[in-house]
């Protein structure tokens, strides 16, 4: 059976295909053997570009094609790969192999054995995975958190002076401003943002336990630590882990999963925000006409793209949890399980970027309710009571928290009524009363 949307296993490959296809170029198999068969020819000519005999002869006019290799890189040329593989039953060495089959097509067998010289299957891995998340991670993932970003920011200016009632601890609270609290969402974002940009992507390369053995006994003057970080720094873009095992620490990219959750963890605090303000009719939904809600309640509009973000940002945060605290764990100088581990890098990734557009199109359907916003506050008079308060004791009034309390924690409802009333028989200059008369709900937002 050929594998679609409608067969596949993972709703990322099935019923998200839509939203997650764009993910594909960077994390399916054939993707990965893609990088790998970069990694080995910019390797291959980078050996060219310095002092060894053997290659000296290398025609660099061939250097384009042989990086047409990668770029041209084909699905048919993925399928070559993996029956080689199924030979070999090594992922690396099949690609090897194939280089070297493409080599003899170019009358450039006598180059060989300096495709994959001195490596091991790590400093092809190590390379090729950590370039596919920079790449993914750049291209795809944050142009869609910055483009939410600019979605969050059109809608905080928007509504930046609807003053609303805040609830705190679930209780009306201090009033506030529906800009504000979208901007509250914005900042923290922004600085997880700020804290990604001193993460590096980091790679390994050096040999099969990290020390170069095999490059420094076949070429002893070459440096050849120099010439691995120009290397990965030029070619993949990555910074060079200086000492290392079989393997490269995932320390880093750890530190960029745990940066990766927070993200997730704010964008999952503002679904159950935006959810919790529609279940109380802050928020409306834009109806579209054939669309269904429930399927016996004719009625409901549901706020199903925050509750799609929602569970798709908690399975995101569990496989990136997952992987921050298992890469990093090695068996002295490797085990195989990151290798296994790894082959998943796509998965938090995807279900990130599903979530990412469901709260996109979740935003724009939003449409606020300022009647039932005004009328909350309006129906909340209790909460100036913080701010009459705070200007009594300014004027040195006795015991004003008591008071204030006394007034407002009576089960009778605290109307502008009660309120004026409370004033006008303080013990205070009528100036002061007129300062605190003209103290609402609405306009009791600070700044």
């Amino acid at each position: 059976m050929e594998l679609s949307p409608l067969n596949a296993i993972s709703p990322i490959d099935g019923r998200y295909n839509l939203k997650t296809k764009e993910l594909q170029d960077y994390f399916s198999e054939s993707s990965l053997i893609k990088f790998r068969v970069k990694v080995e020819i910019e390797y291959f000519i980078a050996l060219c570009n310095i002092s060894i005999p053997q290659l000296k002869d290398f025609p660099s006019e061939k250097f384009p094609i042989l990086r047409g290799l990668y770029i041209n890189f084909s699905e048919n040329n993925a399928r070559r790969i993996k029956e080689i593989e199924s030979i070999t039953n090594h992922d690396v060495k099949a690609v090897e192999y194939f280089i070297k089959e493409e080599f003899k097509k170019l009358s450039l067998s006598q180059f060989n054995e300096f495709i994959h010289f001195g490596l091991t299957s790590q400093d092809i891995n190590n390379t090729a995975v950590p370039y596919s998340i920079k790449k993914a991670t750049e291209e795809i993932i944050l142009p869609e958190i910055n483009n939410l970003l600019d979605l969050l920011e059109i809608n905080a200016k928007k509504w930046e002076n609807i003053s609303m009632l805040a609830r705190t601890h679930g209780q009306a609270a201090t009033p506030t401003r529906m800009g504000k609290e979208i901007q509250v969402f914005i900042e923290r974002i922004k600085i997880q943002l700020q804290l990604m940009k001193s993460i590096p992507f980091t790679a390994k390369f050096g040999g099969a336990t990290g020390n170069f053995n095999a490059h420094h006994i076949a070429f002893p003057k070459i440096n050849w630590i120099g010439f691995a970080d120009e290397f990965t720094e030029k070619a993949l873009g990555l910074k060079r882990q200086q000492t290392t095992t079989q393997i490269e620490h995932y320390d880093n990219l750890a530190a960029m999963m745990h940066n990766m959750t927070r993200i997730n963890t704010i964008l999952l605090d503002f679904s159950k925000d935006i959810w919790t303000y529609i279940s109380i009719d802050y928020f409306k939904q834009k109806i579209a006409k054939n669309e269904v809600g429930s399927s016996a309640m004719p009625h409901k509009v549901n706020p199903i793209d925050f509750e799609n973000a929602e569970g798709n940002l908690g399975i995101a945060n569990c496989v990136f949890n997952f992987m921050a605290n298992k890469l990093p764990i090695s068996r002295l100088q490797r085990d195989l399980t990151d290798s296994t581990v790894l082959r998943n890098i796509g998965v938090p990734f995807s279900h990130t970027l599903i979530a990412i557009k469901s709260l996109k199109k979740g935003i724009n359907k939003l449409v606020i309710n300022e009647k039932k916003i005004s009328a909350d506050l309006e129906d909340n008079w209790a909460v100036v009571a913080e701010a009459i308060q705070t200007i009594l004791r300014r004027e040195s009034y006795p015991n004003p928290y008591e008071t204030l309390k006394e007034l407002t924690r009576s089960n009778t409802k605290i109307t502008r009524e009660k309120i004026s009333s409370f004033i006008d028989l303080l013990d205070v200059d009528e100036k002061i009363k007129k300062e605190l008369k003209e103290i609402t709900p609405n306009n009791y937002t600070g700044i």
